[in-house]
């Protein structure tokens, strides 16, 4: 094949739709092996590209990526170069590797993969030997996002966690600060029944001569990540005590946030984003940024803050994808989740009447998500309609009309269709009946819905 025929970044027979497929070939995210032996193994192999750069760690249950995002916009501002590692992906597996707040190009991309994959090889046949399964996705993507950051290289890292702590496989790494997002019941047939569990497993990430920086927590998870914080030896900053959002006003495209971080108040900055989660994230990554740049004692150039704050976008959370009538995307999964989703959306957006396009992956706790969308919404809700995306884990969209009764809408409300496309149809009429120019559109309940709703809409 001549290099004028071989598809965009495709290198001796790899180009990212084979590389995605190669990794989609091993077992799905959601099957997250509990060990690490096998991430520090390929470290090993590979040089031990997990130490060629300081990391920021990330961990929480809802907030990560955003919180990232707005971190990383705050190195950038300081002229660092970054490397962000999130997940899941939107549209591109790219998406989750980002170089100077992009996806990693497509060569890049697929280069590394050619580099490192002789040696996963060599790490899948010693598990193999060993009785275990192979390298799973979420392994090996993450692998590979250490070995890209290390060929670019970059300056800091910000790493978030798959799901947990302790035996994620981004925890091969031991991070100058760790961050701790909002913890609430998620993924509890893995990380635990109850807060406490859950804390313990994210309190993972928190290393010795690190310094954790927490979200505000229910007394239970603060309980746990302080323990951890004396254990380890490292200084600990909590929203709420240490710092946090003295005010917000509404702006536009987002809010105007002052916060008082450990070491100044920072006043004006514009958070593109909605929602008073918005702004505690956008504090979360203030007090994360000073810890970083100058140990929690110097304040930040507040300045570079603001320039760095304007770029930040988080696409799939509360973002418009269509006008006429308004479409909302939010990846909101879990009830914490829904709740500020809706919170927000009542704030920022003048809706008269609003139409839910609901899909619910199965490990989920729909009547929980639905619940709270009820609750929060009200009678502004004049629609339901039940969907489901391509994922396997997808509840099918007839079988989430229980749920969606349990948790207290009506069943002449509620309208089922399989189908996103005839999905997002029927609510975008439904918005629009007796010529409602104010009527709206939220798609909402998983990422792979919003990401197969974005997809349709253009974006």
């Amino acid at each position: 094949m001549s290099s004028a025929d071989r598809p965009s970044g495709s290198i001796d027979g790899f180009s990212v739709e084979s590389v995605y497929a190669e990794l989609l070939s091993r077992a799905p995210e959601n099957k997250m092996e509990p060990r690490m032996a096998p991430l520090f193994r390929a470290m090993e192999v590979l040089g031990e590209p997990n130490k060629a750069f300081p990391i920021i760690h990330i961990t929480g249950t809802n907030g990560k990526t955003s919180t990232a995002r707005m971190i990383e916009a705050g190195l950038r501002a300081y002229g660092l170069r970054t490397g962000r590692y999130t997940s899941p992906h939107l549209t591109s597996v790219t998406e989750r590797i980002s170089i100077d707040g992009e996806p990693v190009s497509d060569e890049t991309f697929v280069r590394i993969w050619d580099e490192i994959h002789p040696y996963l090889d060599i790490v899948d046949a010693e598990l193999e030997a060993e009785g275990e399964p192979r390298l799973t996705y979420f392994e090996a993507v993450t692998i590979l996002a250490f070995a890209v950051f290390a060929d670019e290289p970059v300056d800091v890292a910000v790493i978030e966690v798959g799901l947990g702590g302790i035996t994620d496989a981004t925890n091969v790494s031991d991070g100058t600060v760790s961050v701790v997002t909002p913890i609430s019941l998620d993924h509890t047939e893995l990380l635990g029944d109850d807060v406490a569990d859950i804390a313990r497993e994210k309190a993972g990430i928190i290393k010795e001569d690190g310094f954790l920086i927490s979200a505000a927590q229910p007394m239970e998870a603060a309980q746990v990540l302080l323990e951890k914080a004396h254990e380890a030896g490292v200084p600990f900053r909590f929203e709420g005590v240490e710092f946090g959002v003295e005010s917000r006003v509404m702006a536009v495209g987002g809010q105007m946030v002052t916060i008082n971080g450990l070491a100044g108040r920072y006043e004006d900055l514009q958070v593109p984003l909605h929602g008073a989660h918005q702004a505690e994230n956008a504090a979360v990554a203030v007090a994360a940024l000073e810890a970083f740049i100058g140990g929690g004692t110097k304040e930040l150039d507040v300045e570079l803050l603001r320039t760095g704050f304007l770029t930040v976008t988080s696409p799939g959370r509360l973002e418009v994808v269509r006008t006429a009538p308004t479409i909302v995307v939010d990846a909101a999964h879990n009830p914490a989740g829904a709740k500020a989703t809706a919170e927000a959306l009542r704030e920022a957006f003048n809706f008269t009447t609003l139409v839910l396009v609901v899909g619910i992956l199965a490990e989920k706790d729909a009547v929980g998500i639905l619940s709270e969308l009820r609750e929060q919404l009200g009678d502004l809700v004049s629609g339901v309609v039940l969907t489901q995306s391509g994922s396997p884990r997808a509840i099918p969209a007839d079988e989430l009309v229980q749920d969606a009764v349990d948790a207290g809408f009506a069943d002449e409300d509620i309208q089922v269709e399989a189908g996103l496309d005839n999905a997002l149809e029927w609510a975008v009429a439904k918005a629009e009946e007796n010529n409602d120019l104010s009527g709206g559109v939220l798609v909402v309940g998983s990422i792979t819905v919003v990401a197969e709703a974005r997809t349709l809409l253009g974006k």
